[in-house]
């Protein structure tokens, strides 16, 4: 007898997101598998797709084993353990195909995400709330930190090397917000009225990681680093500055699409850090404080977001 397939999807947001592409591909040439995902992080990104939603449970769901898993074959694809990710031949989405379709590196499809009426009307919400308190035209959401960041005493790191540094967060936002609106992505923030910022800056509580996509998907720019909200800005066709520090863009974004603008810290200096294939102390070391920048680096992303996206100001 032929078992169908449970897909053990597990890691953030960003993981889920990147595994819309390979899952719809399984589903094409697999079309007698009756397979289902378990989510092992949250189900956020699966609902609403016209064909995911239905076959995507949580790992806590009541009965999981015995009404669905007991009789299926259970899979669990590391996309950081496929060879071309880890050697830099594959991005995440390509790698999950690779463990998940077994038939190389190809091209596909941007993930789709199906966002709701209520997420819509949320963000529109947080959207027109920071152009009535800044006056600006132009919004950009801002996701200066990493999953891996922390908070610790009042200070704010990240050991992984994937995080903008706080000093360049404050600084970035001072010069930002001179021409946009701005709102800012995480889970630790920055009081930014102390650090001399007099522009509001939004900083929204409580929206859900969908209303969060729903406002990448309206605003007029993402900057962000190694973290979901550049996959959700690739997959709504957002524009984007990207800055990388320890990971790599052939493996972590999209430097093919035009959308996107990668900004690398680390080239040349950062080493590999095999992610959920061993625990490297040597790369995290090397790696720590790739991402700090100078004045002309964060002028170089300000060039950027005005070229993109040029505020009326801007135009002037």
């Amino acid at each position: 007898m032929t078992r169908h397939t449970a897909f053990f999807i597990n890691g953030g947001a960003g993981r889920v997101v990147c595994s819309i592409p390979a899952l719809e591909k399984f589903a094409e040439e697999n079309p007698d598998n009756n397979f289902i995902i378990v989510c092992e992080g949250g189900t956020d990104f699966y609902k609403g797709h016209p064909l995911l939603h239905a076959k995507a449970y949580d790992v806590w769901h009541k009965n999981l084993f015995e009404d669905k898993l007991k009789d299926m074959q259970l899979e669990s694809p590391e996309p950081y353990r496929v060879w071309e990710y880890y050697n830099q031949q594959a991005n995440l989405t390509q790698a999950y195909d690779i463990a998940i379709n077994n038939k190389g590196i190809r091209d596909l499809d941007k993930p789709t995400i199906k966002l709701g009426k209520q997420e819509l009307i949320q963000a529109q919400q947080v959207i027109r709330d920071v152009k009535e308190k800044t006056g600006k035209d132009k919004v950009i959401v801002f996701q200066p930190f990493g999953r891996s960041v922390f908070e610790e005493n009042g200070i704010i790191s990240d050991f992984s090397g994937r995080s903008f540094e706080p000093e360049n967060v404050v600084s970035l936002i001072k010069k930002l917000s001179e021409n946009y609106a701005i709102v800012f992505m995480g889970e630790v923030a920055i009081e930014f009225k102390k650090h001399g910022i007099s522009q509001p800056v939004a900083i929204p509580q409580g929206l859900g990681l969908r209303s969060w996509a729903a406002l990448i998907a309206q605003t007029d720019h993402f900057l962000g680093c190694d973290s979901v909200g550049q996959h959700l800005a690739y997959a709504l066709d957002t524009s984007v500055t990207v800055v990388l520090g320890s990971t790599f863009k052939e493996n972590v974004s999209y430097p093919n699409e035009k959308s996107f603008t990668i900004l690398d810290m680390g080239e040349g200096a950062r080493v590999y850090s095999p992610i959920r294939v061993t625990q490297d102390e040597y790369a995290d070391r090397v790696n720590e404080g790739v991402m700090a920048m100078n004045d002309k680096i964060e002028d170089v992303i300000i060039a950027d977001i005005k070229k993109r996206s040029p505020s009326k100001k801007d135009k002037k």
